[in-house]
Parts: structure tokens; sequence; C-alpha cells
């Protein structure tokens, strides 16, 4: 579901029975419309959240194709995959605020989701896992990617591999997410904070967000020049 209200831009994953499992369709339907939303001038700030109160557990394992043994196979499910996963990019990527609203479970690709995000305000409720050991898959979404940038790559190995289960506070407490707070205030958090971002001044925002993803690979020198160059231009 797609929702632009006063420029904020609210994507609602829509299948509350299966507590918003990416199945098939539901993967090809985020990928577009995160496309959408990046090249949408209208839509400033983007909330990811899950409908019936509940994030996204993950890939809906049941409801995807099989990959058959051949070659050829394989690699026609990898770049569908592939193309899939860039709604996790540019989630990270794109030129304005993401924020992710976590009610219920995150886990699997949709705690990669929500890690893909600018901001995560989570409720009370919320748990989180990796969740890839217990289906026997090594992951995807960029999950493996964004927990080491955000705990660093002892951690990452341990929430990876071990895969525990973690609650609000302690997934505030490890650096996964920005703000906890009750149930019922949780949305409305969220949608404050996207309406706040949608008032600012959009070229800077986009400008910083772009010295911040360059700061993730670029040299301090690289990293002056660019900011340089925006902080002029903004």
């Amino acid at each position: 579901l797609e929702s632009l209200d006063q420029g904020v831009l609210t994507l609602t994953l829509n299948r509350p029975a299966q507590r918003n499992a990416l199945d098939d369709d539901l993967c090809d339907a985020l990928e577009s419309a995160t496309a959408r939303a990046e090249a949408n001038d209208d839509a400033a700030v983007i909330v990811l959240q899950g409908a019936g109160g509940f994030f996204c557990v993950g890939g809906d394992v049941k409801g995807m194709g099989a990959v058959e043994g051949s070659a050829a196979s394989v690699q026609a499910h990898t770049r569908t995959l592939r193309r899939r996963m860039d709604a996790a990019r540019r989630l990270h990527e794109m030129p304005k605020p993401t924020i992710a609203l976590v009610q219920g479970a995150a886990a699997g690709a949709g705690l990669a989701l929500a890690l893909a995000c600018d901001f995560r305000v989570v409720a009370e409720s919320a748990k989180f896992s990796t969740a890839f050991i217990g289906v026997a898959l090594s992951g995807d979404y960029g999950g493996t990617w964004f927990l080491t940038r955000l705990v660093g790559p002892a951690k990452a190995r341990e929430l990876y591999l071990l895969s525990p289960r973690l609650d609000a506070e302690q997934a505030l407490a490890q650096g996964l997410v920005h703000r906890v707070l009750p149930d019922a205030q949780a949305e409305q958090a969220a949608q404050d904070l996207a309406a706040g971002l949608a008032r600012g001044p959009r070229i800077a925002l986009a400008h910083m967000k772009a010295n911040l993803l360059l700061a993730e690979h670029a040299s301090l020198a690289h990293s002056l020049d660019a900011e340089a160059s925006r902080h002029v231009l903004s």
C-alpha cells in the first residue's frame, strides 16, 4: 500500500495474515514501490511499515518458487533475487530520509529492510532476529552489510551465526534502533519524525545523506572534497 500526505510517503507491507512475509508478489511490489518513491518529487520522506501490528518476518519460503537443479535455473533465480533486493539499496541510498516503523517481528529480510532505513522507530513489543540459520539460508537484502556497519563485524557475526532473538530494549542497547516507544505511540512518533523531516530543507538533507553514504567507503580527503562542494551548492 502507498499513501502520500504532505510530503510523507508511507509504504505498507500488506500481508498481515502472514505477518507480512515476503512472497514473490510482495517482493516485486516493494521493489517497484521503492523505485517510484525515489523518483517521486512530491515524496520528501519515506516511511516503511507493516500492516496488522507486524513489520515483516522475512521471506515466505513456502510461497516462493522452487529452484531447479540446473545452472540456468539457479542463475535466473539469482538475477530475480538480486533485482528484488534493490528495494533495500534504494531505502539506504535514495536522496531522501527513510524511516522504518517496526511493530511486532522484524526478522530475516524484514530485519534487513528495517536496517536499510535511516531511522528505526520501534514499538516496545518489537522483536528482532536474523533468523536465516533456522531455515538453512545464508541471508539476503543486505542484512550482513548493514549489520556489519551498524554494530561492527564481531557483533554482526554473533547475530547471524547464532541468531538470538532481541527485544526492543536489547536492540536499542546494541545500536540497532533509534527510539523505543509504547506500542500505542510508535506509529504517531514515526509520522511526527517524518513530517518534521518533510518540512526541512530537501536539498541540504539530500546532500547530507550523500556525504554520509560516501563516508562509508571514501578517504577523508575525498569526503572533504565532497562536503565542500555540496555545502556550497546547498
